[in-house]
């Protein structure tokens, strides 16, 4: 069994990396290129669209885990046809530049879709008394998972950052499973993701041969706050641990979006005004800051991620005191309020 799985995510691997370089190749031939501009930290013309490879990959190995019987047939549903939605509208933005309020809808429309089939108890303090979401936490769940695929768009601006936060967020998720007892589609899931994203990882660790882009990154914010929203429901999994685990992505855009906020600055405009652009542009060095949170979410994040699995009831405070030294960099370099 052992040597099955070995074979079944190294073919994952190994898919994705040829897959992004084929992409590569098609997005050089037909001049797909992200040019930089004053919004951008980077320097050079770069091949975009590289994501789609993880979504391909992770689609074809999430089809054989159905057939297989490894995954329940409403979970592929939820992270295949939901999940496929955020990935169109995120390509169809990479190519023709969408307006937010379209992105926006089909954001709410594709959460609102997956939630129904969030499994809940009669007795959740969320549900309606039938085991199905009240009206408004529906509304807003949906807005969280908008949310999150947001903050992943927003978060993927520099060299491997998107990628190495997504690989140890899923190994992390996936360690804490099994350490709880879990060793069913949830894990598989999470370590088909990660082997995706590592084979993209190949050609976009710094200095990146080619970007993830929009169809992807909203794809993986998708992905995680789903699969927090159901393991919190059906695992030991708790949705603090899943805070922790993401909290320099939580941590940095919810700083930077506050600041923006209270300087009266248009929150929906492009910018580079996060604590990781800032921090790489004064490193003049986006592999450091990739290094960093590698090393953070798996020194620090993941052994905090671990309590609150350990001590689900006091995850409020383990979760606080995770996030002090993330807020106290974000104010150091003053996220949110540099753009130069």
């Amino acid at each position: 069994m052992l040597l099955e799985w070995l074979f079944f995510f190294t073919f994952i691997f190994l898919s994705s990396c040829c897959l992004t370089w084929l992409l590569r190749i098609i997005a050089l031939q037909h001049s797909l290129l992200d040019i930089p501009n004053q919004r951008s930290s980077h320097t050079l013309p770069t091949p975009r669209g590289g994501g789609l490879a993880i979504v391909i990959v992770a689609y074809l190995g999430g089809a054989y885990l159905t057939l297989t019987g490894r995954i329940a047939i409403p979970y592929l549903f939820v992270f295949g046809a939901c999940g496929l939605g955020i990935a169109i509208i995120g390509l169809v933005d990479d190519l023709f530049h969408l307006s937010s309020g379209i992105r926006i809808v089909v954001h709410l429309s594709c959460a609102l879709l997956a939630l129904n089939f969030l499994p809940l108890s009669s007795s959740s303090p969320i549900s309606n008394g039938e085991g199905i979401l009240s009206t408004a936490a529906l509304i807003l769940l949906a807005f969280v998972v908008a949310w999150s695929v947001n903050l992943y768009n927003f978060m993927d601006g520099i060299d491997g950052l998107a990628g190495i936060e997504a690989v140890t967020v899923s190994l992390g998720a996936g360690f804490l499973l099994y350490f709880s007892g879990e060793t069913g589609g949830f894990l598989l899931l999470l370590l088909l993701l990660a082997a995706s994203v590592l084979g993209f990882l190949m050609l976009n660790w710094p200095p990146a041969r080619i970007f993830m882009g929009d169809g992807c990154s909203g794809f993986l914010g998708f992905f995680f706050a789903i699969m927090a929203l159901l393991t919190a429901q059906s695992t030991g999994l708790t949705l603090w641990a899943w805070l922790i685990l993401l909290g320099v992505f939580v941590v940095d855009s919810g700083i930077t979006l506050l600041t923006r906020i209270c300087l009266r600055k248009k929150i929906y405009e492009a910018h580079r005004s996060h604590a990781y652009q800032i921090l790489s542009r004064r490193l003049q060095s986006h592999k450091k800051v990739t290094f960093a949170v590698l090393a953070v979410n798996v020194l620090w994040l993941f052994p905090w991620a671990f309590c609150a699995t350990s001590w689900p009831g006091y995850g409020l405070l383990i979760t606080f005191l995770s996030y002090i030294p993330l807020i106290l960099v974000c104010l150091m370099v003053k996220a949110g309020a540099i753009n130069d």
